[in-house]
C-alpha cells in the first residue's frame, strides 16, 4: 500500500530563480528552467548534501554543525506572496527580493502543506516539502534596497505566507508553465491528547 497519495491539487509554475553562491545578499535571479539534482540546483547558494545547521534548529544542533541539507529550495505560492505585497501595501512583491526558487499559482494553503508532501513535475522531478519556511529579516533587507520604507513591514506581513522549504528527492528539470502535482501522505493527524493518554 502506497505510502503516499497523489491528490487532484496542482500549481502552475509561474517563476523560477536562483540565489548566486557568491556574495551574502538572499536575492534571486530568474532563471527559465532549474536543473534538479540530489544536491539542489547546481551553482546555487543553498544547494549541496549537507548544510550547517542555523537557528531554525539550535534546538536539536549547536548552529555550524553539519546536517542533511532539507532547505535546497524555497517554494512559496503566488496568491500567498500577492496577500503579503497587499498586507505591506504594496502593488506587487518581486520573488527575487525573498530569495524564491519557485513560484507556485493554484495549491491552496501552500505555506502548510503536511510536511514529507511531495511535489512533482510532469517529468518526475520531486521535491520533498520539508516545513513551514518561517519569516526572517533578510527578504526585508532586499526589499528596502528597492522600495525604502517596506522592507521592515515583510516579517510581520510574510507570517504564514512564507512558503516551505524543499529538497530533492528525484532529480529532473522544472520549468516555467509546469504542473506540479500534490501528494500527501496518507496517515492520519498527530493527535498530541491521544499520543500522551494512549
Amino acid at each position: 500500500m502506497p505510502a503516499l497519495k497523489p491528490t487532484d491539487f496542482t500549481g502552475t509554475i509561474r517563476w523560477l530563480g536562483r540565489v548566486p553562491v557568491d556574495g551574502d545578499a538572499l536575492r534571486s535571479e530568474p532563471c527559465e528552467a532549474l536543473e534538479l539534482s540530489f544536491e539542489g540546483v547546481a551553482g546555487e547558494r543553498h544547494s549541496g548534501l549537507t548544510r550547517a545547521a542555523c537557528s531554525r534548529v539550535t534546538a536539536q544542533h549547536p548552529r555550524g554543525t553539519p546536517i542533511a541539507n532539507v532547505r535546497q529550495l524555497t517554494v512559496l505560492s503566488a496568491e500567498e506572496i500577492a496577500q503579503t505585497a497587499a498586507l505591506m501595501g504594496l502593488d506587487a512583491l518581486d520573488p527575487a527580493w525573498v530569495g524564491a526558487s519557485i513560484i507556485v499559482e493554484g495549491l491552496p494553503d501552500l505555506t502548510h502543506l503536511p510536511p514529507s508532501s511531495r511535489l512533482q513535475g510532469p517529468d518526475g522531478a520531486t521535491l520533498v516539502v520539508d516545513m513551514e519556511n518561517r519569516p526572517c529579516v533578510l527578504p526585508g533587507r532586499e526589499i528596502e534596497k528597492d522600495r525604502a520604507g517596506f522592507g521592515k513591514l515583510y516579517k510581520r506581513a510574510a507570517d504564514s505566507r512564507r512558503g516551505i522549504t524543499a529538497w530533492v528527492e528525484r532529480p529532473g528539470t522544472l520549468r516555467l508553465g509546469d504542473t506540479l502535482t500534490l501528494h500527501v501522505p496518507d496517515q492520519r493527524l498527530w493527535d498530541h491528547a491521544e499520543a500522551v493518554l494512549g
